[in-house]
């Protein structure tokens, strides 16, 4: 028998998989850890314990727990958030915390150099997306401009996945996915770094451009004693995490589509070709011939909280005293509810907006309130509201004849059905929850037997996903919500003058 292992290093949490040959999982271990917060606008990890010390552990644990002979597992592969920015010396020790993607602001003053250096639209053109605070490029200039004594010792600026490959194997790589975010360094048409890197650093510093399921190394002798991985033991390029969840759940061939409820909203397209469009962010996706687009709402699961927060506190009262889910008591609330909830809108916008708006000085609005309207009310209309902006994000695919053929949703918020009875009413699109709901981590296990040859090609992999159920659109209901999709769209324009002004 052989297995795969896949570990995803998490904002908050780090998880693992280890699977047979059918894909089955047979052990699971995940660990909790902080994001650190050092000053407003900040965000870091401590690579050499957290991303490091959680693979460790987690490689370990999964060995014990399963009690495989490291020797069967044939293939690893990680991944980790984002386009993060870690500066290591020629040991591989990191100089610094690393500096997490987009959440970590600090890097304003250099985007608006480099969009004064080179333009907007000349990043655009040549990127595929615009630079924005999730670019790790411009973190290894400000590390350059406030950090010259670290960025002097700096061997090579790496992410979280090219640091857990070094770590295992000693090759500096990173796939093309995550490559893609490094907004202005990496080329879109040359599907690699651009020829001259000299403002941000040398060529030498950043690590190879691979595909995601490409063998990037083996574990050598160091590794295997801290992880318990056999030595030899293959590999992958890693990936960033949405990437990975969305193999997971079997987004894999132009026209698939993930769709991820969490805190936020993530979306990944899959297309044949390179798709651009300034609302949205285009690059590579993990095979050769395969691009993405990709979007993110900011605002999703974390309207729940709000809510329960704010409207909610005896619901979670009466959750704790008969040990139920307080999400699962608060999503009862939208029964009996009609779609629009009797005029209620609310632009979802509470931390700005990200995807198609791209306005950070969006604000939430609630509009239509009158003295019939309840509790209940606005629970619904927040779903309908994160509902009408991901339609907005099937139009614009529409638009662009990207193919959308199958919509897999994934992520936390698929065990709330009103949610997602919702979204398939307002965009009249169907939407398929997988059997497996594990997450990035599967997605990495299942890369790994891609990889080292187990599987034959993406297709086999797909014949692995099983669905759990399917959610249809209300062609009823479709209609019903026509009127309140066009407001949800005016809203915005009407209010979006006095949303910049405060």
């Amino acid at each position: 028998m052989k297995y795969f292992m896949g570990i995803d290093i998490g904002t908050f949490s780090s998880k693992g998989t280890l699977v047979d040959e059918q894909a089955r999982i047979v052990a699971e271990h995940s660990v909790s850890h902080e994001m650190e917060i050092p000053s407003p606008g900040y965000a870091e990890h401590d690579a050499e314990n957290t991303w490091w010390g959680e693979f460790c552990t987690i490689s370990r644990t999964l060995i014990q727990k399963s009690g495989v002979d490291p020797k069967q597992i044939e293939g690893v592969g990680c991944s980790t958030i984002g386009p993060c920015c870690l500066p290591v010396d020629r040991e591989l020790r990191p100089l610094r915390k690393a500096i997490l993607y987009g959440i970590d602001c600090r890097a304003t003053k250099e985007i608006a150099y480099l969009e004064d250096l080179y333009g907007k639209e000349n990043i655009f053109q040549r990127c595929g997306t615009p630079l924005t605070t999730q670019s790790a490029a411009a973190k290894i200039l400000w590390i350059k401009n406030n950090e010259p004594e670290i960025y002097a010792k700096a061997d090579k600026f790496v992410t979280g996945s090219t640091y857990l490959v070094a770590k295992l194997t000693g090759q500096f790589v990173i796939d093309n996915y995550t490559a893609a975010t490094w907004v202005p360094l990496y080329d879109m048409e040359k599907l690699d770094w651009v020829d001259d890197t000299s403002l941000f650093c040398r060529r030498d510093q950043l690590a190879r451009c691979m595909w995601s399921h490409e063998i990037a190394g083996t574990v050598h002798e160091q590794a295997a004693r801290e992880t318990g991985l056999a030595v030899g033991t293959k590999v992958t390029t890693g990936t960033a995490d949405a990437s990975a969840e969305a193999f997971s759940v079997g987004v894999l061939n132009p026209g698939d589509m993930m769709l991820m409820y969490g805190s936020s909203i993530f979306i990944i397209h899959v297309v044949e070709k390179f798709t651009m469009d300034d609302r949205l962010w285009a690059g590579p996706y993990l095979f050769p011939g395969t691009y993405s687009v990709a979007a993110g709402m900011s605002c999703a699961g974390t309207l729940t909280h709000w809510f329960r927060d704010n409207f909610a506190l005896d619901l979670e009262a009466k959750a704790e005293a008969e040990g139920t889910n307080v999400f699962g008591e608060i999503a009862k609330l939208a029964d009996g509810i009609p779609a629009g909830s009797d005029g209620l809108t609310i632009l979802p916008y509470f931390s700005g907006e990200r995807t198609p708006i791209n306005n950070p000085n969006a604000k939430g609005v609630i509009f239509g309130l009158n003295l019939q309207h309840t509790r209940s009310h606005i629970y619904k209309a927040l779903l309908e509201g994160v509902g009408y902006g991901i339609n907005q994000h099937f139009e614009i695919f529409d638009a662009l004849h990207m193919g959308t053929k199958k919509v897999m949703a994934v992520g936390g918020g698929t065990k709330n059905m009103a949610w997602l009875q919702a979204v398939s009413d307002i965009s009249n699109k169907r939407q398929h929850v997988a059997q497996v709901d594990t997450g990035a981590a599967y997605g990495d296990a299942l890369i790994a037997a891609l990889a080292t040859g187990f599987y034959r090609d993406s297709a086999q992999v797909a014949e692995q996903i099983k669905l759990r159920y399917t959610v249809e659109p209300d062609p009823e209901a479709y209609e019903a919500y026509a009127p309140f999709r066009s407001r949800y769209n005016r809203l915005y324009l009407q209010t979006k003058d006095m949303m910049d002004e405060f």
